[in-house]
């Protein structure tokens, strides 16, 4: 299925949203556990997404094409280290 950079930057404003409404709750003090599992979720979900956003715009910077990039797993994205 073919994505383009907006796709992923949809769905990362997306999540960002999503988080910032689950945030906010946090800090009212009204998250529940499935709320804070959520946001590990979302987590998750952003790191991959920022990495699939990473690996096409490099692609397109080395004269590949963007369309092989692809969502790596979570293991791979959250093993990165600074």
């Amino acid at each position: 299925m073919a994505t383009d950079d907006r796709d992923v930057l949809t769905r990362i404003n997306e999540l960002a949203d999503e988080e910032h409404a689950l945030f906010e709750r946090e800090a009212r003090g009204d998250a529940s556990e499935a709320d804070r599992e959520r946001l590990r979720e979302i987590g998750v979900q952003l790191d991959r997404c920022w990495d699939l956003l990473h690996q096409r715009r490099a692609r397109r910077s080395a004269g590949m094409d963007p369309e092989q990039a692809a969502v790596r797993d979570e293991r791979t994205v959250e093993g990165y280290t600074g």
